[in-house]
């Protein structure tokens, strides 16, 4: 398969990052280098783009894509570990993008493991190294922490009976590819439930994918580690694609955004405490209805980004 990642929201992301005032711009979901190809277009000739994936197919992908453009710097890893990954860089940076989520290729490649439309191996790992993987998880982990994982990554209103299907069809032979999973799925949720909100593999799934990958974790440790680094008046866009990462960011970006943090009862500022960004999109921007025409899976995009202020 050719690796394909259509760019979700290139346009206002763009607008908001403003390459063409910035010095270093860090990419840190590189996927198949869409978001990095436009933006390094409008670069200064004399400033960087570097791109972080921990996916080897996206690394190889975006290494060819970026083959023609000067002063491109591509590294494997999370970005929970950005701070290492950048520890070595000595120019200032200015810019940084988030694109959360999986990508078109790891869902359409029936291999990954990641979509609940393929009959596949239970993998889902985004970087192909790391040990667990979401077999693992599903003929493991006790009902308790199946539960835990469903309701709070999924969302999932059948959790415990999901859960508990699970683990009475280990017992008789281990659940093996995304197929099996479904069809454990199917009969422990109520054939009325079924028929409501999409295909019901969906929410165990996103759940599963997210305790692989710990998703949230890094999140917060990238966007945190993130903020920190980023020049003054640089920017900081993230993409979400599901309300547990936007409620994640939207969070980061208030705290960070916020003043005194003094009891309401001091009569005067004792913290002094200062705001460490402005938040530039009061509230998040969605795709409009040519995108959402041209790329369905834009739907659910929600970017917010802040720009680093100085002291």
């Amino acid at each position: 398969m050719e690796f394909q990642h259509r760019p979700v929201l290139i346009a206002e992301v763009l607008k908001l990052l403003d390459p063409a005032r910035r010095r270093t711009v860090v990419d840190c979901t590189l996927g198949g280098g869409g978001h990095a190809a436009a933006i390094r277009e409008l670069l200064p000739t004399d400033s960087w783009l570097v791109g972080i994936d921990q996916d080897d197919d996206a690394l190889a992908a975006a290494a060819k894509r970026m083959a023609g453009y000067g002063n491109v710097k591509l590294l494997k890893g999370n970005f929970g570990q950005l701070k290492g990954l950048l520890e070595e860089w000595n120019r200032p940076v200015d810019g940084f993008l988030f694109d959360l989520g999986v990508s078109s290729w790891q869902l359409d490649n029936p291999q990954r493991g990641f979509a609940y439309q393929h009959d596949a191996p239970l993998d889902m790992r985004m970087n192909q190294q790391a040990v667990l993987t979401a077999a693992d998880i599903v003929n493991n982990w006790s009902a308790r922490e199946l539960t835990g994982i469903f309701r709070a990554y999924g969302e999932e209103r059948w959790s415990s009976r999901v859960a508990d299907f699970i683990v009475k069809a280990r017992e008789l032979k281990p659940i093996e590819t995304t197929g099996e999973l479904v069809e454990v799925i199917k009969a422990a949720i109520p054939a009325a439930a079924r028929r409501e909100g999409g295909h019901p593999g969906r929410r165990v799934f996103q759940a599963l994918r997210i305790a692989v990958n710990s998703e949230l974790e890094n999140l917060r440790l990238g966007l945190e580690a993130a903020i920190d680094i980023c020049a003054t008046d640089g920017v900081v866009a993230v993409i979400s694609y599901h309300s547990l990462e936007d409620r994640i960011v939207k969070r980061i970006f208030i705290d960070k955004a916020a003043g005194c943090i003094c009891p309401p009862e001091l009569p005067v500022c004792q913290c002094e405490h200062k705001p460490e960004v402005k938040i530039l999109t009061k509230k998040p921007i969605t795709p409009g209805s040519e995108e959402l025409e041209s790329n369905p899976r834009s739907r659910s995009a929600k970017l917010r980004a802040a720009v680093k202020l100085g002291f």
